[in-house]
């Protein structure tokens, strides 16, 4: 087991330190981190940063992808979340903490909607998220009335673009949102579960999992966490943007755990393998916008350097490679 773990993770780490090596032999000054002010500033804290949205949403997705589902409404859930926060600010006296929780909680209602309509309704994983999808950005709409709201509000700013002893706020939340996840999973036989149910959900109802209940879970979870990440979006750009937060944020995730190693096939997940695979989408990002790569040719390149990891990812596809490879030896 640990050794297929180990194999999972190879090919991210390995990527992501191709795309490290190439911006140290290409880019000037890539590494260097600089301390201003107190805070921490330079590329790898940059992309760090801009990774953080997709790392929070990946880990909610990993957790959806090992039941063997999909959850691809996180971006209006984020849209719906930066909406509802900065109402609440712009129309109330509310302090930080209600924001944030009452925001945080429409979020996981949202996800639990999506987890009553796959678990106990019996929709299709993708039906049901993509119903949200579509419904939600225009919920966000409604909430906003159409408008683009501006918010100027020092302690939710902060939540964005704060520092803490000099690293910047949101990556520790992210880092506080990796560690509990994985220490619920670990410590826990939710974790289990949730390979059981992804593995085999009708042998797991015959030996006494409630396979709904796990269900109805992770997507709730995966809409906190996209919950989670509006709140951060919204800080950032002191706003909410109901048409553009968060928008397409959710095939970042997807393929974030799936170049993670957590297979669609279920039953297995890796929860640092999709914090690796969103630092390689970011990475990947901003080095082709620092190469200067035309605009028109940056998701091509994306594309093309993801579908090579993915390929190399596959053990069938190295093994037919490695038989090849004996064979033209021979």
């Amino acid at each position: 087991m640990k050794k297929k773990n180990y194999s999972s993770l190879l090919w991210p780490l390995i990527t992501l330190a191709a795309i490290l090596v190439f911006n140290l032999i290409f880019t000037k000054g890539f590494f260097n981190i600089e301390i201003k002010n107190g805070h921490l500033f330079g590329s790898i804290i940059d992309i760090i940063k801009r990774a953080v949205p997709v790392m929070i949403i990946a880990i909610g997705m990993t957790m959806v992808i090992a039941t063997k589902g999909i959850d691809i409404s996180v971006g209006s859930i984020i849209a719906i979340s930066g909406a509802i926060a900065a109402i609440i600010i712009l129309n109330t006296g509310l302090s930080l903490f209600f924001v944030i929780f009452l925001s945080l909680a429409v979020a996981f209602l949202f996800g639990a909607f999506n987890g009553l309509l796959i678990s106990y309704i019996g929709i299709q994983p993708v039906v049901a998220t993509l119903i949200l999808m579509v419904a939600g950005r225009g919920v966000a709409q409604l909430i906003t009335n159409g408008y683009v709201l501006y918010i100027d509000h020092k302690a939710f700013e902060y939540l964005g673009i704060g520092f803490f002893l000099g690293i910047p706020f949101s990556i520790i939340i992210t880092l506080i949102v990796y560690i509990i996840t994985y220490a619920v999973t670990r410590t826990t036989a939710i974790g289990l579960l949730i390979q059981a149910v992804g593995g085999n959900p009708r042998a797991s109802y015959y030996t006494g999992i409630n396979v709904k209940s796990i269900k109805f879970f992770v997507y709730a979870f995966s809409g906190l966490c996209a919950g989670i990440s509006g709140l951060i979006i919204s800080s950032d750009i002191k706003g909410a943007d109901p048409s553009f937060a968060g928008l397409w944020v959710e095939l970042d995730a997807i393929l974030a755990v799936v170049i993670g190693g957590t297979p669609f096939t279920g039953g297995k997940y890796y929860l640092f393998g999709s914090i690796i695979g969103s630092l390689i989408i970011q990475s990947l990002t901003t080095t082709i916008l620092t190469r200067g790569v035309p605009v028109q040719y940056t998701l091509v390149v994306k594309a093309i350097v993801v579908f090579i990891v993915i390929i190399f990812q596959s053990a069938e596809f190295r093994q037919k490679v490695l038989r090849g490879l004996k064979r033209k030896i021979q």
